[in-house]
């Protein structure tokens, strides 16, 4: 079970940027967060004018020393991406090495969710990309939980083609989190073996029930996993090495299993099933303490808790 310290963090961390949270007509309104600060040991880089949204992309370029972080953002759940972000400066040994990547609907204001997070920390380095939803949207088979049949939850099929050529590492975080430790921790999670992902891995979890009989009865589709150890992972904490998968065009072979199962139900849930498809069996390890099950969580307003953190 998580540690007491671990709690009071999380609530605290919580209390600091939701519960001063009011409402008006359209986005929830936050106070500033305080500055933070690099320690003396960190690695220097080139910092881009603060919250730079549409300039500076070629300075993200050059700072091989930064940390980047990839998260969707929509205004239903802007609280707990709020949260999310201070942790993840509050409990960086760099904070101001980090750079984060949103990634919003193209149909979302835009202007608004930038004037919010730029207000709420102006010496964030962020750029909102522009998710083009009819990319998804027609691929998206109905769910067995309509929450998942969001077009957003798959922005992370196509990070690679959004973000930057030039950058090569990204660790992608959910919306729904607190981190409680260093995220340079986890970006440094090592990707051996060529793998494409890092990720936290469930071989105790029943990976069958993710697919549907149609799927299991088919040998040209259960061969799939032939001589992979396949296991579920979760897919809301990732360390993503966005060059192998570009040159493995790994967008194309999840989008061609959603096409399939428009065809043909061959799983039930959302977004998970095409990088089970893909990866499992295949991915990098990443330890079981930066993603804690069971401490519950609530949808109500458009916010839920998940600890990701390290002892």
């Amino acid at each position: 079970m998580p540690s007491s310290f671990a709690f009071s963090t999380i609530f605290i961390t919580i209390i600091i940027i939701i519960s001063i949270a009011v409402t008006n007509a359209t986005l929830l309104h936050f106070r500033e967060a305080p500055k933070f600060y690099n320690s003396a040991n960190c690695p220097s880089i080139t910092s881009p004018s603060p919250a730079a949204d549409t300039a500076a992309t070629s300075n993200f370029c050059f700072n091989t020393n930064a940390i980047n972080v990839a998260m969707t953002l929509d205004a239903a759940y802007l609280r707990g991406s709020m949260a999310a972000i201070l942790s993840v400066l509050q409990h960086s040994s760099c904070p101001e090495n980090v750079i984060f990547h949103f990634v919003a609907s193209s149909s979302a204001n835009t202007s608004d969710l930038h004037r919010t997070i730029s207000t709420s920390f102006p010496y964030l380095q962020f750029k909102i990309y522009l998710f083009d939803d009819s990319a998804a949207a027609g691929l998206i088979s109905t769910s067995i939980r309509a929450a998942l049949d969001c077009p957003l939850n798959y922005a992370r099929n196509y990070l690679a083609d959004l973000l930057p050529s030039c950058i090569q590492k990204i660790v992608y975080l959910d919306s729904d989190l607190v981190l409680v430790d260093d995220i340079a921790k986890l970006a440094a999670t090592p990707l051996t073996n060529d793998a494409v992902l890092a990720a936290p891995e469930y071989c105790n979890a029943n990976f069958t029930s993710y697919f549907t009989p149609t799927f299991w009865s088919n040998p040209s589709l259960s061969l799939t996993f032939a001589n992979r150890k396949a296991c579920y992972f979760n897919t809301g904490v990732m360390v993503i090495d966005l060059e192998r998968w570009r040159a493995g065009d790994y967008t194309t072979k999840i989008v061609e299993w959603m096409e399939l199962q428009k065809r043909m139900r061959i799983y039930e849930l959302g977004s998970l099933p095409p990088f089970l498809l893909v990866f499992a069996g295949n991915i990098a390890p990443v330890d079981h303490r930066w993603n804690q099950h069971g401490l519950g969580g609530t949808t109500s307003g458009g916010f839920a808790v998940i600890c990701t953190r390290a002892r």
